[in-house]
């Protein structure tokens, strides 16, 4: 009880000097002392608060919070998640709910969630602060309606060593190059010495699979190896080829850096210290890195290290992650962790509104940056800003991509993207090992993903029977 004393105190402060927004302005909105409840649905309790909760409550004294934790949905024994969120929606009535991108463009089409348009219009909501393209992205994904906002996105950007540019007299990286100009820059960086002295080029994903890193550069093209809803496989095409020779031709450069190699260094030493500078990038042995705002609180605190500050990277800035040739303005690494949408027949609309209006506002976001970001950005670009003139910027130039990879993956076999995934790392494990071409790998998993696509599942709709009365909806 003191530990939460202590933090709701500064919060109380804030309240007295912000002022909540009324639902409408014929002053019909939620009378401030009088008491009304909301329940939101989140993952937990004590996340809900820490992140949201805490100063709205302060805010927003007469609303009491219920916090619906989603859970119990993601348990082994829960098959169907559609039906498992339909019947958690019957029986908690929950007034916000918290959805995936999929859920909430199907609860969209389904008529359960309420249209934001309207109130957003009434109020005056301020939508020219938000990041460009999110309110068209999920007013697309609603079927031309807003019906959820998010109050953060996760969004990754490409970090550079302007020092290591300068030392070898490579021109430095700009917004919005294609992942070919990306990588013969960082294949112009010296790759000799030992690992974990030598320079690299590039830092791109966890692992060097061949299936990994061509999917990276694929996905920027909008370029899928199934049709889910078709269930037809689409990788033997042009577009995988030259998405596989583009990653092949880059492993084999040794110019790449991949995150997996940092357990291989574990051994080179076991403290603090050592863990912060096992990144080459932190270190300043890395040119370019594409990393999110995580990235940028590991450097400032190896930074704020006595022991180190005189070795971290120092000079160092950031431009937009390579996008696609066919969609240059856009970045498949950005998304939003969280879609708060009100449900279309919840008694509680106007305090609902309140939230939502509340966690994607400026107050809402000045708060936000005051802690970590590990929830993502704030959506409003107003305090996504660096004190030292960097490229912040780069986090929201881009707007989200329309294309989904993992579009309509329900409709697959419950094992496909484990046992496709398996088959692809064996066959183009030949190819790094020179036993097969690309053309063949390809033609090899075009056969045996059509295989795996016409195995059927076992009948599943039934474990999680809809709550008498649910409105689910069986196609």
């Amino acid at each position: 009880m003191k530990a939460l004393t202590k933090f709701a105190l500064p919060f109380v402060i804030i309240a007295i000097i912000l002022s909540g927004c009324s639902f409408g302005g014929d002053n019909k909105g939620p009378d401030k002392n009088q008491p009304s409840s909301l329940k939101v649905m989140y993952y937990d309790e004590n996340a809900f608060f820490q992140e949201f909760g805490m100063v709205f409550s302060a805010l927003h004294p007469n609303v009491e919070i219920e916090v619906i934790s989603n859970q119990s949905m993601y348990t082994g024994e829960v098959k169907d998640y559609d039906a498992a969120l339909d019947k958690l929606i019957e029986e908690k009535q929950p007034d916000i709910l918290m959805l995936s991108s999929d859920q909430y463009k199907k609860m969209a089409l389904d008529g359960k969630l309420y249209d934001l348009d309207a109130v957003m219009e009434k109020e005056k909501y301020d939508t020219e602060g938000l990041i460009p393209g999110m309110v068209d992205y999920l007013r697309e994904e609603g079927g031309g309606k807003l019906f959820a906002m998010s109050p953060n996105f996760y969004s990754q950007v490409l970090f550079y060593n302007k020092d290591l540019f300068e030392k070898y007299q490579i021109e430095l990286p700009t917004d919005r190059m294609s992942w070919d100009a990306v990588l013969q820059l960082a294949r112009r960086f010296p790759t000799d010495g030992e690992a974990k002295d030598r320079i690299y080029g590039l830092k791109m994903g966890y692992n060097e699979e061949l299936f990994d890193v061509a999917s990276m550069i694929a996905s920027s093209e909008g370029v899928n190896y199934v049709n889910a809803s078709q269930k037809q496989m689409t990788i033997n095409s042009d577009s995988w080829k030259n998405a596989f020779q583009t990653a092949l031709d880059a492993v084999n450069s040794k110019a790449l850096y991949f995150e997996s190699m940092n357990n291989q260094e574990a051994s080179m030493g076991s403290s603090y210290e050592d863990y912060l500078m096992r990144d080459p990038f932190v270190s300043g042995r890395l040119a370019m890195a594409i990393g999110d705002s995580n990235y940028v609180t590991q450097i400032k605190q190896a930074s704020s290290n006595e022991k180190l500050k005189d070795k971290v990277v120092k000079n160092w800035d950031l431009v937009t992650v390579p996008v696609g040739q066919q969609n240059p303005d856009q970045s498949n690494m950005m998304s939003f962790n969280n879609l708060f949408a009100i449900k279309a027949d919840s008694p509680n609309k106007e305090a609902a509104w309140e939230f939502l209006s509340y966690v994607t506002s400026e107050d809402y976001a000045r708060v936000k940056t005051k802690s970590n970001n590990y929830g993502g950005l704030p959506v409003r670009t107003k305090y996504i800003t660096d004190t030292e003139g960097r490229n912040y910027a780069a986090f929201y130039n881009l707007k989200p991509s329309t294309n989904n990879s993992y579009k309509d993956f329900d409709k697959l076999p419950q094992n496909f993207w484990g046992e496709f995934r398996a088959a692809a790392q064996q066959e183009f494990q030949k190819v790094k090992d020179d036993k097969q071409t690309v053309d063949e790998a390809l033609g090899i998993l075009q056969v045996k993903g059509q295989e795996m696509l016409l195995k059927e599942d076992p009948v599943v709709s039934d474990e999680i029977p809809a709550t008498e009365g649910s409105t689910t909806v069986v196609e």
